[in-house]
């Protein structure tokens, strides 16, 4: 039986998005697991998430006293389901706030491979939520405790709906109200989790749909009434209680203080120029890179079919605006990668040209060098040559997984090819995240303080010192959610207060005369009980953070 009758024979029915889901569990659960907690977004989403289960306000997220009002609550309160499922607040296993990424990311496949089943064949659409699940950029945001894995499962699903409902406009299977009520559920959740992209996407979508069909009348079907009813009544009673909670800087902050900033200007030295989307795709859809150029091609070619219509209209005009817009993370893009991934799918039907042949190659031997260079470039730049040999496996296996894929494809066996490349990248991929990344202890500089407080005895929830820690130095969210949100953030004369109150400090070695300073105006005395060391990759800075302890011990109960 050849790969293209097996992939159709197990992609028929529910197996097919099921599959897809499976694939991306497996590409985002191994750097979910053994990553430990990343700065700074993810420890700050994660901090709030534990803050909210602390206080019980679920209106207001907060990173210690400072409010979080940056993005909407969904996530926050996705995470905070997710430890109350299944941990405690005060294990800060950082593993459960990483639950809805994986979740979303499971989602944003197996949602893409159903509405691909609406004009791609079974085998074809599994290889669309396949590919999707095992790209590269996705199943690392699978594995981070933020909003962009959420965002790309609830973007995917209203899009697959969306699809569904304009498929059944042409000729496509029927789209009941089951399907138009995954749609609007898909957009109200995006808004909760990141305000307007979902809309934004599902708007331009519509228009450009409208101005090249110059049809618009099957958009009355979508159900306006109760959609848009529903997403009020889901968005609405938050939106309110945040506006009373917050006196109406919620909003302010949202717009004023993130929204319009990155549509100006370079945010938080993320400016980058038009384009740069576009540089990074080969690398970020890896290991579908193959085929990048040929679902181009078969975009252009193609695009009187309804579906890769569809397809090309979800794509371009917000691919525009993300270009346009001056501030850019690797990331912002990723609701539209189920769009590429749809021609990459559409280009199976039919033969790589020469040229798109020969490009897809390049780019692929491309990003398997770069993949197969950062774990030994990383080991041995940053980490002092820890994790090497498990580098040079996730090399290896990058490097064979695009001479695999080129191999099939000289053949033109181009199923076969993304089904090589996509087994030995996901390979890879979980030995790069799930083995080599912790083993590169310098990185980790909050996880190594934070084991040698809980060695000297010292850590809060030992429950020998009193709390909170006192950090002096150094203020990375990672070391607030390791060690809790009482945490006290300053300098050396803090720290020396925090030792003259009987509890612990850590104290950054530039601080150390401060504190002894301090110490000595007081007129107590510490005894140093251990140290981490490593680089604070945020700030790309050299930093030892010092355990110490009163030297009298712990007060007596």
């Amino acid at each position: 039986m050849s790969i293209e009758a097996w992939l159709e024979r197990i992609g028929q029915g529910w197996r097919g998005p099921v599959l897809a889901a499976a694939i991306a569990f497996l590409a985002g659960a191994p750097g979910l697991i053994a990553l430990p907690p990343l700065d700074r977004d993810e420890s700050r989403f994660a901090e709030a998430s534990a803050q909210m289960l602390e206080t019980g306000d679920f209106v207001s997220p907060k990173f210690q006293e400072a409010p979080r009002f940056k993005k909407p609550v969904g996530v926050y309160w996705l995470q905070a389901a997710a430890v109350a499922s299944v941990s405690r607040v005060e294990a800060r296993q950082i593993w459960a706030y990483r639950i809805p990424s994986l979740l979303g990311a499971m989602l944003a496949a197996a949602a893409l491979a159903w509405g691909a089943a609406a004009f791609l064949t079974a085998g074809r659409s599994l290889v669309a939520g396949a590919a999707l699940g095992a790209s590269f950029l996705l199943s690392t945001e699978a594995s981070i405790a933020a909003t962009d894995g959420v965002l790309a499962g609830v973007v995917t699903l209203a899009m697959a709906a969306l699809a569904r409902i304009w498929l059944a406009e042409n000729g496509g299977p029927p789209a009941g109200r089951g399907v138009k009520a995954l749609f609007w559920v898909g957009l109200a959740v995006s808004i909760l989790i990141k305000g307007p992209i979902g809309p934004m996407v599902v708007s331009l979508t519509l228009i450009s749909l409208a101005i090249w069909t110059r049809r618009a009348r099957w958009m009355l079907k979508l159900g306006w009434g109760w959609g848009l009813i529903g997403v009020a009544a889901l968005i609405g009673p938050w939106a309110l209680a945040v506006t009373v909670a917050s006196d109406g800087g919620f909003w302010g902050a949202a717009i004023g203080g993130d929204l319009a900033p990155k549509l100006l200007r370079g945010e938080e030295s993320h400016g980058q120029p038009p384009g740069f989307y576009a540089l990074l795709s080969p690398l970020m859809i890896f290991p579908a890179t193959l085929l990048l150029p040929a679902g181009l091609v078969a975009g252009w070619r193609a695009r009187a079919e309804p579906g890769v219509r569809f397809a090309l209209c979800w794509l371009i005009p917000s691919w525009i605006v993300f270009e346009a817009v001056p501030t850019k993370l690797i990331h912002y893009p990723l609701p539209l990668y189920g769009a590429l991934v749809l021609l990459i799918a559409r280009a199976l039907d039919a033969p790589a040209g020469r040229i798109s042949r020969w490009t897809g190659l390049g780019l692929m031997a491309l990003a398997g060098l770069a993949f197969a260079a950062i774990g030994p470039f990383v080991s041995q730049k940053l980490a002092a040559g820890e994790g090497m040999g498990w580098a040079i496996v996730a090399a290896a296996l990058y490097a064979a997984a695009a001479a695999a894929g080129a191999w099939f494809f000289l053949r033109r066996e181009a199923t076969k090819a993304l089904a090589a490349s996509g087994a030995l990248a996901l390979t890879a991929h979980a030995v790069l995240l799930g083995v080599v990344a912790p083993q590169l202890r310098p990185l980790w500089l909050s996880e190594r303080a934070a084991k040698a407080l809980a060695a000297a005895g010292a850590s809060p929830s030992q429950g020998v010192y009193p709390g909170p820690v006192t950090v002096a130095g150094y203020e990375e969210p990672s070391i607030v959610f390791l060690l809790g949100s009482q945490t006290e953030l300053g300098d050396g004369a803090d720290a020396a207060e925090a030792i003259a109150e009987g509890r612990s400090a850590i104290v950054e070695v530039g601080q150390t005369a401060a504190f002894e300073e301090a110490m000595g105006q007081i007129g107590v005395a510490a005894r140093r009980a251990g140290e981490g060391a490593g680089l604070d990759y945020s700030n790309n800075k050299h930093d030892v953070l010092q355990i110490f302890l009163p030297a009298a011990g712990p007060a007596p109960k």
